[in-house]
C-alpha cells in the first residue's frame, strides 16, 4: 500500500509539472521577439522561482490546507508556472470535502487566471466573458476530479477497514475456540484422572498410615495402586487423543469409548471394593442418549471423588432416576463425618464442583450442592434427557 501511494504521488507531481510547463512555456514562445521587456524578463526569471516555491509548498497541503491554498492562489496572479500546484490544491480540497475553503479558493483561482492573461506576455487575449467561462470550466473539472478521487479513496478505506475488522473478528473467534478447547481438555483431564489418582493416593496413604494391616491387606492395597495407576495411564492416553495430529488417521491413536450411564454401577462397585460404603439406586426407565449418560457418569464420579477427599469413611448414597419426560436426576449424598479420618486428607483442587456446574450448564441442566440439615453433604443435578 505504501508503494502504491508513492507511485500515485509521483504521477501527481509529474502531471502538475506538465501543466506548469505548458502554462509557462506556450506564452513565452509568442514573446520570443521581445526578450528585453520587463514582463518577459519576469516571466523568464521571477515566474520560475515562484513556480519552484509552489511545488515546495504543495507538500504541506494536508497539514495546512488553507495557508497553502492562499499562497498558491496568490502566486497564480503573477506566476504561470504555479498553475500546476494551484490546480492540484483545488483537487485536494475537493477530495477532502473542504467545501468552505473551496468556495473561497475556486473564485480566486478563476480571477487569477483572468489577471494573469491580462498582464502576461501574451499580447492577444480572450474576451473577458470567455476567460471567465474557461476558468470556471477548468475549476469545475478539477473539483469534479478531486471529488471522484476522494470518493474512491473513501471506498477503498472502507473496504480495508472491513477487511481488518473481519480479520480481528476471525482472530477473536479462533482465540475463543482455542480457549474453549483448552477448557474442555482441562475438564476431561480433571474428571478422568482425579478419580484414579485419588484412589492411588488413598491406598498409598493407607499403606503408610496403617501399621496394623496384614500382609494380605498390604498386598491387596498394592495391587489396587497398580491397577488404578494403569487405568489412570490408559485414561490419560484417551484424553490426550484429542491433541493428536488431525492429519493422522484415527486408527493410529484409538480412543476408548466414553463412559455412560451403564458404567455407574461399575464405578460404584470399584469404590465399594476400595473400602467406601456406597449404595446405588438406579431408577432410570429408558436408555438416555450417550451425551446425557456421559454427563451423569462424570457428575457421580466427581461427587464420589470429593467424598473420598473430604469425608472418608462415611456412608454414601447414589441415586439416579429419570425418564424421557422428566429428564435425568442425579443425587449423591454422604453422611456427616464421625471421628477422625482413617487416612490423610487428599489435596483439593477447588475446581471439581465448579467443573461440574459448568458441565451441567453446557448440557442444558442445573446442579446444586451444599450441606444438608443432618450435617452431610449432597450434590443434586438435573440433566435434560436429550442434550
Amino acid at each position: 500500500m505504501v508503494g502504491t501511494g508513492r507511485l500515485a504521488a509521483t504521477w501527481r507531481y509529474a502531471l502538475a509539472a506538465l501543466i506548469s510547463l505548458v502554462a509557462w512555456g506556450v506564452p513565452l514562445i509568442g514573446a520570443a521577439d521581445r526578450p528585453t521587456e520587463p514582463v518577459v524578463l519576469w516571466w523568464l526569471v521571477g515566474d520560475p522561482i515562484l513556480g519552484v516555491l509552489s511545488f515546495v509548498l504543495i507538500r504541506w497541503r494536508h497539514r495546512q490546507p488553507a495557508l497553502v491554498a492562499g499562497l498558491l492562489v496568490t502566486f497564480s496572479f503573477v506566476s504561470a508556472s504555479s498553475a500546476g500546484p494551484a490546480s492540484w490544491i483545488i483537487g485536494s480540497i475537493a477530495s477532502h470535502r473542504r467545501w468552505r475553503l473551496l468556495a473561497v479558493v475556486a473564485p480566486l483561482n478563476v480571477l487569477a487566471g483572468v489577471v494573469q492573461e491580462r498582464v502576461g506576455v501574451t499580447e492577444d487575449t480572450l474576451p473577458l466573458w470567455a476567460s471567465i467561462a474557461f476558468g470556471c470550466l477548468v475549476v469545475g473539472i478539477l473539483t469534479a476530479t478531486g471529488y471522484a478521487m476522494g470518493a474512491q479513496r473513501q471506498l477503498v478505506d472502507s473496504y480495508r477497514e472491513r477487511a481488518l475488522t473481519a480479520e480481528r473478528e476471525q482472530q477473536a473467534r479462533v482465540a475463543q475456540a482455542r480457549a474453549a478447547e483448552r477448557t474442555r481438555i482441562a475438564r476431561e483431564m480433571h474428571d478422568v484422572l482425579a478419580h484414579r489418582i485419588s484412589l492411588v493416593a488413598m491406598h498409598a496413604g493407607a499403606l503408610g498410615y496403617r501399621s496394623d494391616l496384614s500382609e494380605e491387606e498390604r498386598g491387596s492395597a498394592a495391587k489396587s495402586i497398580e491397577d488404578n495407576a494403569h487405568r489412570a495411564l490408559s485414561d490419560l492416553r484417551a484424553v490426550l487423543g484429542v491433541l493428536r495430529d488431525p492429519t493422522q488417521p484415527a486408527a493410529v491413536v484409538p480412543e476408548r469409548p466414553q463412559p455412560g450411564l451403564d458404567d455407574i454401577a461399575a464405578l460404584v462397585a470399584e469404590e465399594r471394593a476400595g473400602g467406601m460404603r456406597v449404595r446405588l439406586s438406579d431408577r432410570v426407565e429408558d436408555d438416555p442418549p450417550a451425551a446425557t449418560g456421559r454427563t451423569a457418569y462424570r457428575i457421580v464420579q466427581e461427587a464420589l471423588t470429593n467424598v473420598r477427599k473430604h469425608a472418608p469413611g462415611t456412608a454414601v448414597t447414589v441415586d439416579v432416576a429419570g425418564s424421557i419426560a422428566d429428564g435425568l436426576v442425579i443425587g449423591v449424598r454422604n453422611a456427616a463425618p464421625v471421628g477422625p479420618a482413617a487416612a490423610p486428607s487428599l489435596p483439593a483442587s477447588g475446581l471439581g464442583l465448579l467443573g461440574l456446574a459448568e458441565r451441567a450448564a453446557l448440557a442444558g441442566g442445573r446442579i446444586s450442592h451444599g450441606t444438608d440439615p443432618g450435617g452431610g453433604f449432597a450434590v443434586r443435578a438435573w440433566i435434560p434427557w436429550d442434550t
